[in-house]
């Protein structure tokens, strides 16, 4: 398989398990034995320390083993039986590529896809980044799953005095609390390893409180120290992310307090996708292009009835759900037109809020028509306010009213 995917144009290398982690890729293909499901924390720490895609390529002797789905669907991009065809192995290649290169893996590329958008959330996040990033003091990212949190601390990373250095990232929730005391602060560590650049812990609220402590203390006194004595001096910008609300988690005494005070000194929100409906539209296309690109066909549009269906959901899963739905999309749909049924939105229900009163009614109905709007205009205004009826100053003022600009 490697000398058929060189031949095609990919750089590949071949590494063991254990050599893996040294490395950096921006794809990675792991074939995937039965003893590997039966004893799985090799590949979960390998997985959550890396800032790779993985794809599994199952040999047919996994496919008998309780739990592969999940464990598939929870840790890998995608999956692919063995023996495989090289088109069909090509295609996914090139989709993970895609979302390799929209989470800022590739540093080939530039920046020009990252924090796709023009709302105001958007906007304001970029000033802040543009503050934050030459500024060596940490910083904690909030923000629900699938914002891009991760690519927001890249972008930090990339802007600030650091670029030349590592970016190391870790999940603090991936593993119990020997685990992770060893991935952190052990030789070659992940501190150890960061020195001179930038450490970026993932779900910071679930690192557990007596690591807490430690980190706050090994990054204060620019000092690690080892179990067995050594002690290696530190140089290490951290930026954590959340989705909790970490006060919240002092005052239930899982947080220590003074790290959540070192961290809030310089804070980054990013907005839910729901809360910036005139980004759908233009990420959604710009996923769908990324897509027709990789597959070597035109790029799919999307109908009236998908763009509205999109402008209803309220989006849980954020931008990792709406890559996720328009790669569907992309797929079902073949060289036709995007409908609701291809993302999955046919059912879609809006916010499921009840409302009670007339004016109620009135708020929900004038913010639907503005997202609608949006989300079949989004690069054209004046042609959103011309569909509503509205002057373009009318559809300015409508748009600060319901924080949608």
């Amino acid at each position: 398989m490697v000398p058929r995917l060189q031949d095609v144009g990919w750089l590949v290398t071949s590494q063991t398990l254990d050599q893996a982690p040294a490395a950096t890729y921006d794809l990675g293909l792991l074939r995937l034995r039965a003893q590997h499901l039966l004893h799985p924390e090799a590949i979960k720490q390998l997985i959550s320390q890396s800032g790779t895609e993985w794809i599994a390529l199952v040999a047919p002797d996994c496919l008998a083993v309780p739990g592969l789905d999940e464990f598939v669907s929870e840790w890998f991009f995608d999956t692919l039986p063995l023996p495989t065809d090289l088109p069909r192995l090509r295609n996914l290649l090139g989709r993970a590529f895609g979302i390799a290169r929209l989470r800022g893996i590739d540093s080939h590329q530039g920046n020009e896809h990252e924090l796709l958008g023009q709302s105001r959330p958007l906007r304001e996040l970029r000033k802040q980044l543009g503050r934050l990033g030459p500024v060596d003091k940490p910083v904690l990212i909030v923000g629900e799953s699938g914002t891009g949190k991760e690519l927001v601390a890249r972008t930090l990373h990339r802007m600030s005095r650091r670029v030349a250095g590592p970016f190391i990232g870790f999940n603090c929730g991936v593993f119990a609390e020997p685990e992770t005391c060893a991935v952190l602060f052990g030789y070659q560590g992940k501190l150890e390893s960061a020195n001179g650049g930038t450490l970026f812990l993932e779900a910071i609220h679930e690192l557990p409180l007596v690591l807490q402590k430690r980190l706050l203390e090994c990054l204060r006194n620019k000092v690690l120290y080892h179990a067995d004595g050594g002690m290696l001096p530190l140089d290490i910008r951290l930026l954590a992310s959340t989705s909790e609300d970490l006060m919240s988690c002092e005052q239930r005494g899982t947080f220590d307090p003074g790290l959540r005070q070192w961290l809030e000194a310089s804070r980054l929100l990013v907005t839910p996708l729901r809360k910036r409906q005139g980004d759908i539209a233009l990420l959604a296309t710009y996923f769908a292009e990324l897509y027709s690109v990789e597959a070597g066909r035109r790029a799919s549009h999307f109908s009236e009835e998908a763009l509205a269906a999109m402008a209803r959901h309220r989006w849980p899963g954020n931008v990792r759900e709406l890559a996720s739905r328009v790669r569907r999309g992309y797929a079902l749909a073949g060289s036709g037109t995007i409908e609701p049924e291809d993302l999955g939105l046919q059912h879609s229900a809006g916010d499921g809020v009840h409302l009670s009163t007339l004016e109620d009614y009135k708020r929900r109905a004038e913010y639907q028509a503005l997202c609608d709007a949006l989300a079949h205009y989004s690069n054209n205004l004046s042609h959103a306010a011309r569909a509503l009826g509205v002057s373009r100053p009318t559809f300015y003022r409508l748009l600060h009213k319901h924080q949608l600009l």
